[in-house]
């Protein structure tokens, strides 16, 4: 379930200040279960030992190109091979003028070299190097063969100056680690929009009806999609985390918002996946100025529009979305609201969790959920993480699809958002 997991991946560690952070992103592959070997050159051992990278990815660091040919036949190849991505972070403006053109007389350039394997880089340099005509052109020439480029970022330099320069950070490294890893996944092709989080409907400019929804589900099924290679877009309305990286990411704060984006996108969208907590009701309207105590109160509501019904609709008229899967928030009768709403949206398949629960549903990292499909299946799946949780709807997505896995070819380089 896991992208990381078992996959063999290089980290290559250069001579900048930034080196700190690459000793972070070793933990989280390690944590996640990556095979993390890393590859260092002399500079980098001046700023962190090969022994803090050693003890945390439980493998010897590579910290000289002969070092490559004492434990295996012609090394730099044989790690090359096993590559599934190769990241280098930091990448200093040295390193990357190195890679440009083709030099291979130091372990992390000789790998580079030999592997076939994604090129994640993430450059760390002061903001006059990283401006350079020469920075730039290397730059360039390397995503012409294919190399991705996460950042630099604005912020506080090493000198003390403020300028562009500093390295991403970790967690943002890995991200797009994990949505490289997955590109010729089973979604690889396929188009998936899904809605998150809860929708807000404002009484005044300081108050607004809404609801408990964090966005967690959401926010998880677009970064299994994202991992299993699917194009996601995500709607988002009010959310308590961040939509993740690698996806589109549009918001939709009112339910009126969720309605007219969702159509938009109707026609490039081959699933539909409806997580959001969208209000039901919304006042009738809308102050300019803040209400004062003694004229809240009797506030008159109506009805907000149904945007599953409007998209069974135009669905009728595009014949897109492929699969349509709508989500049940209940606290009673819980099968029966949820086979009874599945019907009358006409949804190929409806996720059912009770919102009652302490430990699932609104809030929290877990969830609880019972899946129920058109022809009548009915799974439910133990208490799991809201990712674990993913996982398995979009397995049931791909079995409705009858979905099989499409290759992908690598291209041109990007740099990425």
């Amino acid at each position: 379930m896991n992208i990381l997991a078992d996959k063999t991946i290089l980290l290559g560690v250069t001579g900048g200040i930034a080196v700190y952070k690459a000793v972070d992103i070793c933990s989280k592959l390690t944590q996640a279960g990556a095979d993390v070997r890393v590859l260092m050159t002399h500079s980098a051992q001046k700023f962190v030992s090969g022994l803090t990278f050693g003890a945390i990815s439980g493998q010897q660091p590579v910290t000289d190109l002969w070092q490559l040919y004492e434990g295996e036949k012609i090394g730099h190849v044989t790690l090359a091979h096993k590559a599934q991505l190769f990241i280098i972070a930091p990448l200093t403006a040295h390193t990357l003028a190195r890679l440009a053109l083709g030099m291979g007389d130091d372990p992390i350039s000789a790998t580079a070299l030999s592997t076939t394997a994604p090129l994640l880089l993430a450059p760390a340099m002061e903001a006059n190097m990283w401006q350079h005509p020469a920075t730039q052109a290397n730059l360039q020439t390397l995503m012409a063969r294919g190399a991705y480029i996460v950042g630099p970022e604005s912020g506080r330099l090493a000198s003390g100056a403020s300028g562009i320069g500093r390295m991403s950070e970790p967690a943002d490294i890995v991200e797009h680690a994990r949505t490289l890893l997955g590109r010729n996944g089973p979604l690889s092709g396929l188009r998936i929009t899904i809605s998150a989080g809860g929708t807000r409907e404002w009484v005044d400019p300081v108050r607004f009806m809404g609801n408990r929804s964090s966005g967690k589900m959401g926010v998880a099924l677009a970064r299994v999609a994202r991992d299993q290679g699917a194009q996601v877009t995500l709607i988002y309305g009010s959310m308590s985390v961040a939509p993740p990286l690698g996806v589109r990411a549009v918001p939709a704060i009112r339910a009126s918002d969720m309605l007219r984006v969702t159509l938009e996108l109707l026609p490039e969208t081959d699933v539909l996946i409806s997580a959001a907590a969208i209000a039901d009701f919304r006042p009738v309207v809308t102050h300019d100025t803040k209400l004062k105590k003694d004229t809240g109160a009797g506030i008159q509501l109506e009805r907000t529009p149904d945007v599953l019904k409007a998209v069974g609709e135009r669905r009728q008229e595009l014949g897109m979305p492929k699969l349509v899967v709508g989500f049940a928030a209940e606290t009673s009768d819980l099968l029966q609201n949820a086979q009874r709403k599945m019907a009358s949206k006409n949804l190929e398949m409806i996720v059912l969790n009770d919102v009652s629960a302490t430990d699932a549903g609104f809030g929290v990292d877990t969830n609880r959920v019972t899946l129920l499909t058109r022809d009548g299946a009915v799974e439910s799946l133990p208490l799991l993480d809201k990712e674990t949780v993913a996982y398995h709807i979009l397995h049931r997505v791909r079995g409705l699809l009858g979905r099989q896995s499409i290759g992908w070819s690598p291209g041109v380089g990007s740099v990425l958002p």
